[in-house]
C-alpha cells in the first residue's frame, strides 16, 4: 500500500476542490492510504474540509499559516518603490521576499511531515507556482512528487526549474494547461493530460424553486467563486444590455470578495430586481438545473467542472475562449465561446439562445452526449490512480 500526502495549499473551496474530493472517494484504499494536508480547515455553507474528508475516511492534517512579519512586508514595500521601473528586478526582489519568510520555512514543515509520516509520495492538488514548497519539501525529504495542475499556470525560473528537477509527473486537467506549461518550458514528457469527469451515472435532481422569479422568465447563471477571475462584472453589464422579453434573471451562486462589488454594480445598472446572489451551495446540481444558460465569463481556467456539470444537466453554455472552456464547448455545437473581455460578443451569444430556445436544447442535448462519452468519471479515476501507482 502506497502512503500518499495530498497537499493543497488553495484559499477557496472551488472547483478543484470538489475534483479532489470526487478523486478521493474513489481511490481503492487497498493501493493508496490518503492524509490530506491544507493550511487551513476552510468551510462553505454548514460543510467544511474536515467534515467532507472524514466522510470518506481521509484523515485531515492542518499546518497553521505563519502571518506575515514586519521586516517581509517593509522589504517588499522598500523593494517596490526602489524598483518600480524594473518590474522583472521587482518581482525577482519580492519572490526572493517570499521565498526566504514564507515557501522555505513551509517547505521544512512540510518536509518533516514527509519523513515523521513514512510517507512514499507527496500529490500536490493546485499548480506550480502555489505548491513550490511542497517541491522543495519533497526534495529535502527524498520523497516523489506527482503535481495535479488544475489551473492554467504562469511559472517564474524557479518554479519552472523545481518542477523539471522535482517532479515524477504533471496531471495536466487539458490540453490547453499542458500546451502553457510547455511552452514556459516545463519538459512535454513530465505532463499527461488526465480531464476532470464527472459522474454520469448519478441521479439528476430537479431545479431549485425560485420564488421571486415568475414562471416563464428566462434564467442565466453563473457558479463559482466571487473572485476577480471569474469576472462576472462583465456578465452582468452583458445581461443589462438585453431586452429580450420577458427580461432574463440572473442567478449568481457562490461566495466570494467580489460580493459586495458586485452587489453595487447590479444596483448601478439597474438589475437589483432580476438577479440572485444564492451564496455557496453545497450541492450546485438542482441551482444549475433551474437556469436556461450557463456562463462563464472568466479570465483563466483549468478545465471547469461546472461546465461538465451543465452538459450533463443538458444546459447551454456561453463562455470565454480560454483553455479549459475550449476543451469543453464546442462552439456552434454544444455552446457558444467569445473572446474573453468581449462583452458585447457575450452579450449576442446570449440574446441569440434567448431568441431561439429551440437551439439551446440542441446544443444542451449535443453537451450531454459530448460529456457522457468523453468525460466520465471512471476513465479519470483510472488514470490517476495510474500515476500515483507509477510514481
Amino acid at each position: 500500500m502506497k502512503r500518499i500526502l495530498l497537499l493543497d495549499t488553495g484559499h477557496e473551496w472551488g472547483g478543484g476542490t470538489n475534483s479532489m474530493l470526487e478523486l478521493l472517494k474513489r481511490l481503492d484504499c487497498e493501493c493508496f492510504q490518503v492524509t490530506a494536508c491544507f493550511y487551513r480547515d476552510y468551510s462553505k455553507g454548514d460543510s467544511s474540509l474536515r467534515k467532507e474528508l472524514a466522510a470518506i475516511g481521509i484523515p485531515l492534517v492542518v499546518l497553521p499559516l505563519r502571518c506575515q512579519p514586519l521586516w517581509a512586508k517593509l522589504a517588499k514595500e522598500l523593494l517596490r518603490g526602489l524598483l518600480a521601473w524594473r518590474k522583472p528586478w521587482r518581482q525577482r526582489a519580492v519572490f526572493a521576499v517570499e521565498r526566504l519568510w514564507r515557501i522555505q520555512p513551509r517547505a521544512q514543515a512540510l518536509a518533516a511531515l514527509l519523513r515523521d509520516g513514512n510517507y512514499d509520495l507527496l500529490y500536490m492538488n493546485n499548480q506550480p507556482a502555489s505548491n513550490l514548497e511542497g517541491y522543495l519539501a519533497a526534495e529535502l525529504a527524498g520523497r516523489p512528487v506527482v503535481q495535479h495542475c488544475r489551473i492554467e499556470p504562469k511559472l517564474n525560473g524557479v518554479e519552472r526549474a523545481a518542477v523539471n528537477r522535482i517532479a515524477r509527473c504533471v496531471i495536466c486537467v487539458s490540453a490547453g494547461v499542458a500546451e502553457a506549461l510547455v511552452a514556459q518550458g516545463v519538459r512535454r514528457d513530465l505532463c499527461r493530460v488526465v480531464y476532470n469527469a464527472i459522474d454520469g451515472q448519478q441521479a439528476l435532481p430537479g431545479p431549485i424553486h425560485l420564488p421571486d422569479v415568475a414562471a416563464g422568465t428566462p434564467i442565466i447563471g453563473a457558479v463559482g467563486s466571487l473572485i476577480k477571475r471569474k469576472s462576472l462584472d462583465q456578465l452582468l453589464r452583458a445581461v443589462a444590455t438585453l431586452d429580450h422579453r420577458p427580461l432574463p434573471h440572473l442567478l449568481l451562486v457562490g461566495e466570494g470578495p467580489e460580493h459586495r462589488t458586485l452587489h453595487a454594480l447590479a444596483e448601478q445598472l439597474g438589475l437589483a430586481g432580476r438577479i440572485t446572489f444564492a451564496g455557496f451551495q453545497k450541492q450546485p446540481l438542482p441551482w444549475l438545473a433551474a437556469m436556461d444558460i450557463l456562463a462563464l465569463p472568466s479570465a483563466q481556467e483549468g478545465l471547469p467542472r461546472v461546465i461538465l456539470e451543465a452538459m450533463l444537466l443538458g444546459k447551454p453554455v456561453v463562455a470565454s475562449d480560454i483553455v479549459g472552456a475550449r476543451d469543453l464547448v464546442v462552439h456552434g455545437e454544444t455552446g457558444f465561446l467569445h473572446d474573453y473581455g468581449d462583452e458585447r460578443a457575450l452579450a449576442a451569444h446570449l440574446a441569440a439562445l434567448l431568441a431561439d430556445p429551440a437551439q439551446g436544447r440542441r446544443f444542451g442535448a449535443a453537451g450531454r452526449e459530448r460529456v457522457l462519452r468523453d468525460f466520465a468519471i471512471e476513465r479519470y479515476v483510472a488514470d490517476v490512480s495510474q500515476v500515483l501507482e507509477a510514481a
